[in-house]
């Protein structure tokens, strides 16, 4: 269910992009915007894991290192039919841990020191199991496509406010309807972020179910959930808007009108699904 209403939502997004680059330009933004989601997605595609790892300070650690880290991922690995993932150390007080790799064999998975000390080495093993799940279904390359051309689409309307600023264009040329391009140079980059935040709610779900099984325990995830909860509102850490949905727990606080932009789905419900699989 989870993969069809990502499906759903990522040619939803695509169409948008498409169809908002008609109306801020006619065919030549539809080309425009083509371009722009091409090579956004290209770069997302080969460099984004090493940009995002460089972002935060990770550091690769060996089995000499962190040998009990190792270990666990080398388990969850083999339960997961996947190759060993590069590991790595993120120096943050919040505990927080993600995924990142174009495809399982690319993979690497990242925690904070802040994740290591609080959690027990079951809780542990549960957050080190839903971000192989990931790796496993490859979210970590649909949700950077999302991301991508959900920018392409912040781009193109940026790009439109300045034309008109200096100069405007030719709309009876190109055909277009000024009025449409004003609505959607407002409209279409929120409603843009709105679909991205949906594909990333519906594959932490997908995750929670995926490293439940990896794991061979529902509450070990559950468990550390709670705890990570409470101590991601009550730690800050130095994220960005544009990878907080990367984390197993959404880095950035935020409440009332701001959740309907929350990378992740409420806690209660994801724990109350991890807590069903176990009876």
């Amino acid at each position: 269910m989870n993969t069809c209403k990502t499906m759903v939502l990522m040619v939803t997004l695509s169409l948008m992009l498409v169809g908002i680059g008609a109306i801020l330009g006619g065919k030549s933004g539809m080309t425009i915007a083509l371009v722009i989601a091409f090579g956004m997605n290209f770069i997302s595609y080969w460099f984004s894991d090493k940009i995002v790892l460089k972002m935060y300070g990770a550091r690769e650690v060996t089995e000499a290192e962190a040998p009990e880290l190792h270990g666990m991922v080398r388990e969850l690995s083999y339960n997961a039919a996947l190759p060993m993932p590069k590991v790595y150390i993120i120096e943050q007080e919040q505990p927080n841990a993600f995924a990142t790799g174009r495809n399982p064999e690319h993979g690497a998975v990242a925690v904070t020191t802040g994740i290591i000390k609080m959690l027990s080495r079951e809780e542990l093993k549960g957050v080190l199991a839903h971000e192989l799940a990931h790796i496993k279904q490859r979210d970590i390359l649909v949700g950077s496509i999302a991301a991508t051309i959900a920018g392409a689409i912040s781009y193109l309307a940026q790009m439109a406010q300045w034309t008109m600023l200096f100069g405007g264009r030719d709309d009876e040329r190109e055909g277009g309807n000024p009025l449409a391009a004003i609505v959607m140079m407002i409209v279409g980059p929120i409603a843009a972020l709105l679909v991205q935040m949906a594909i990333s709610r519906s594959r932490e779900y997908g995750a929670d179910a995926g490293g439940a099984q990896f794991s061979g325990n529902p509450r070990y995830l559950a468990d550390a959930l709670r705890k990570l909860d409470t101590a991601s509102q009550r730690i800050p850490m130095n994220a960005t808007p544009a990878t907080a949905h990367m984390f197993i727990v959404n880095p950035l606080s935020g409440g009332g009108f701001l959740k309907l932009f929350s990378t992740h789905p409420p806690m209660k419900e994801r724990i109350a699904r991890l807590e069903k699989l176990s009876i």
